[in-house]
């Protein structure tokens, strides 16, 4: 029998390619205010992007911070290196700060990692003054944050007591700009931003006499694509193999995450964090039970069989067994049978986001869906604000802006790009897939651990994740096609948080402990 539906199919094939756009939130435009995976790319280009203007020689300068109840004392270098072509001609400017911990009699026992953000098209400062750095940013958990001046502490979950740390902006992000004759489509896509950076790092540990030190890479969202594309060119191009690779909020198969065409895997994948959020917010029609993981496994089971089965199934699927897995679904969700009917089963992420606690007048966060805010048109199909993004861009974005000048020293009239325009990007990665198609680079991962058995990699994963949900990983990391014997080198650890986990203070902990121990049996991890 015909279903009722919002609109046609044709209708809804095409919303779902322009929601794919948005819900692929590492590079997706949505809300007034961006944050750390998004980029808005058809943004006119500014003023320094055109005609930058000239940056400072590298400022050094000496801090002390308390970390972990010790107080360190440790060098910052924010500065720029330079980018060449096969001629030695210079082709980009990147920005990165770093912080190297003082009184080291073996810097090379001394891990050091590379961290960024995502996009395509964010600067670091996400990660730097959020989770790793010496400093952060104070963020209220679940609340906005209170208008300027914002408060910054001493980041007592700062990795900087157990490894040295350098904050990347790629090419087009932060002060990073191209030069001479190069041009921004030569550092914008895939591939080209994984040698760009490549180059910098190597270029980086080459300055700096760190190539034998241990090394670790650790991306957010989109970098985390960069991370598997970036650690198989190195250490296949360069020779240069990698202790650790760490993933927050991971999308390396663009697949698991796109709400396009006939593709229902995203579907599946997403179910058990609508069950996370409906638990959160009280919204499940039974109760909700006392433990939320216990309750995702049962989730996780039903998305994986029947309610894969069902989706399979199409228009074949009998009444009866519809009938059967709308009552499920409402169970997990929280959704009136009548809206999953007439969606056929499907719900995707921002839909779900609108609709959940439509009827309060509310809307949940995509980057994190503890976050709510007010429903900007209870009848929109879907919601064009994140609450989340909405609650801590503008401290983070002020507070890096002052904090490079007052306390880095690094003082330029270049604008300071958070969010790039780093459009169109190249998503051709060989023969693995470009967008429209998906694109996909765990390939990359697994091809990395293969060749260097010793490489390990670490997961974070937030519960209440709506752009890169944790069973979408937690699918890609089964599907590697690893061996057996590298599959333990595979480690996963989930948060009561969302995509940014380390604006919740005990997942930041968390975090912490969890990459000591991590680079603790990775490498020397001598301090």
């Amino acid at each position: 029998m015909t279903r009722p539906r919002r609109f046609g199919a044709r209708g809804r094939r095409a919303v779902s390619i322009a929601a794919a756009l948005v819900a692929l939130s590492v590079f997706g435009v949505r809300t007034p205010k961006l944050v750390a995976q998004q980029s808005e790319q058809h943004a006119p280009p500014s003023a320094s992007d055109t005609t930058p203007p000239p940056l400072p020689p590298d400022a050094v300068t000496h801090h002390e911070a308390t970390i972990g109840g010790e107080k360190i004392s440790y060098t910052a270098t924010a500065g720029t290196i330079t980018l060449r072509d096969e001629e030695g001609k210079p082709t980009a400017d990147v920005f990165y700060v770093a912080y190297t911990r003082d009184g080291v009699s073996d810097r090379t026992a001394r891990p050091v990692t590379f961290a960024y953000n995502g996009g395509p098209g964010s600067a670091s400062l996400w990660m730097h003054l959020g989770a790793l750095g010496p400093r952060r940013v104070v963020i209220p958990d679940t609340s906005y944050v209170p208008p300027p001046p914002y408060r910054t502490e001493d980041n007592a979950s700062s990795l900087l007591d157990v490894t040295d740390l350098v904050f990347i902006d790629p090419v087009g992000t932060g002060y990073s700009r191209p030069r001479g004759q190069a041009r921004g489509k030569d550092f914008w896509g895939v591939d080209e931003d994984a040698r760009s950076v490549g180059q910098f790092i190597r270029r980086y540990v080459t300055r700096n006499d760190r190539w034998n030190s241990p090394r670790y890479l650790m991306g957010e969202s989109y970098g985390t694509t960069r991370s598997a594309a970036l650690v198989r060119h190195l250490q296949s191009d360069l020779y240069m193999d990698f202790n650790g690779v760490i993933l927050v909020s991971e999308v390396l198969d663009f697949q698991t995450i796109a709400f396009t065409g006939k593709n229902d895997l995203p579907y599946v994948l997403y179910l058990p964090t609508y069950a996370a959020t409906s638990w959160y917010h009280h919204a499940l029609p039974g109760g909700r039970p006392a433990e939320l993981e216990p309750f995702l496994r049962e989730v996780e089971d039903f998305a994986s069989g029947d309610y894969a089965h069902a989706l399979m199934a199409g228009s074949a699927l009998p009444d009866s067994t519809r009938r059967r897995v709308i009552a499920r679904l409402q169970d997990y969700t929280g959704l009136s049978r009548d809206y999953l009917d007439r969606s056929d089963l499907r719900v995707d992420n921002s839909e779900y986001e609108q609709e959940l606690l439509n009827e309060k007048g509310i809307v949940i966060g995509r980057l994190d869906s503890r976050y709510t805010g007010p429903t900007v048109d209870p009848l929109a199909q879907r919601v064009y604000r994140d609450p989340q993004s909405d609650a801590v861009s503008s401290a983070f974005a002020s507070v890096f802006r002052q904090y490079v000048r007052q306390e880095l020293h690094f003082d330029t009239e270049r604008r300071y790009e958070v969010i790039g325009n780093v459009g169109p990007w190249n998503w051709d990665h060989g023969r693995r897939g470009a967008w429209p198609g998906f694109t996909e680079v765990s390939d990359d991962l697994a091809d990395a651990m293969e060749a260097n058995p010793h490489l390990r990699v670490l997961l974070f994963m937030g519960y209440f994740d709506l752009a890169t949900p944790y069973f979408a990983s937690v699918y890609t990391m089964n599907h590697l096609g690893l061996p057996p014997e590298l599959r333990s080198n595979i480690r996963e650890e989930r948060f009561m948080a969302g995509h940014m986990m380390y604006v919740h203070s005990p997942s930041l902990r968390k975090m912490k402990e969890a990459v000591a121990d991590f680079m603790s049996g990775t490498g020397d991890g001598s301090t």
